[in-house]
């Protein structure tokens, strides 16, 4: 069941909202209450729940305050109650993603459409965060399809060359135009010929190998990341720092702080 938390200073007001809806119907239960937002953020923390329904003004801290507190925000889901009808409450909370903004008094018809909608966005989110806690951490990163090392040898002469190239030029500032007149082909078909064994673009496959090659020298721990983003073809530290990320999803001091607290 979908669990909610009312944040409300109003007594009457929060009673209320326990008996408003038929909760089990909507697979939702009323897990626990605060009358402020300090209280607030000590529930969340405590029940972890999956749609909050906040009330905008309240003593010690009020509802934008406490979202905007809330370091785990992206978790839940929040329905906005408030008195005041009011643009600019309104666009406050928009910045912290709530899903609705009801005014009081609460109608029980829009409050049910407006959890079924929450519920949605709470199924969302749910799959979302599955999905970002199985990203892959640092020692996990490959960077460059190990099956394509498996299958290049297979492929033309002219691919082997172009591997052959990189692998020995790397480090230098290189292109497909420099294999132009050593192969004798042009760099339509080169390209067409990389791109089709290797599925990747000569440029794609030589920035990721300047990447594994970097991510190799980052676990070592031996030098500096601006060192090591030169010594391995970029000379625009800027640009290293991009491509890294692109094809890791992490910078590399990331990588720095793991294989450091693994040593």
């Amino acid at each position: 069941m979908y669990k909610i938390l009312i944040v409300e200073d109003e007594d009457i007001i929060r009673e209320g909202l326990r008996y408003l809806l038929d909760w089990t119907d909507l697979d939702c239960v009323v897990v626990g209450e605060a009358a402020n937002g300090v209280e607030g953020l000590q529930q969340i923390s405590k029940l972890n729940p999956d749609i909050i329904l906040l009330d905008v003004n309240m003593p010690l801290k009020n509802g934008i305050d406490m979202l905007a507190e809330c370091k785990t925000r992206d978790l839940f889901t929040t329905i906005i109650l408030s008195g005041y009808d009011d643009f600019n409450y309104a666009k406050r909370a928009m910045q912290f993603s709530v899903n609705e903004y009801l005014l009081k008094p609460v109608d029980p018809r829009e409050l049910k459409e407006a959890i079924k909608r929450a519920i949605t966005s709470v199924d969302t989110k749910k799959q979302y965060h599955i999905m970002k806690q199985s990203i892959q951490t640092p020692d996990k990163v490959n960077v460059l399809n190990v099956d394509v090392w498996n299958k290049w040898n297979d492929k033309s002469k002219h691919v082997q060359q172009m591997i052959a190239y990189i692998q020995e030029h790397y480090h230098e500032k290189i292109s497909i135009h420099d294999l132009v007149d050593e192969l004798g082909m042009g760099t339509t078909y080169l390209n067409k010929k990389f791109k089709e064994a290797t599925s990747y673009t000569f440029n794609d496959f030589l920035n990721r190998y300047r990447i594994q090659k970097a991510i190799e020298r980052i676990k070592t721990g031996e030098d500096k990341i601006t060192m090591i983003a030169i010594d391995v073809g970029f000379s625009n530290y800027r640009y290293f720092i991009d491509v890294f990320k692109k094809y890791t999803e992490f910078l590399p001091s990331d990588f720095t702080a793991y294989f450091g607290d693994k040593d």
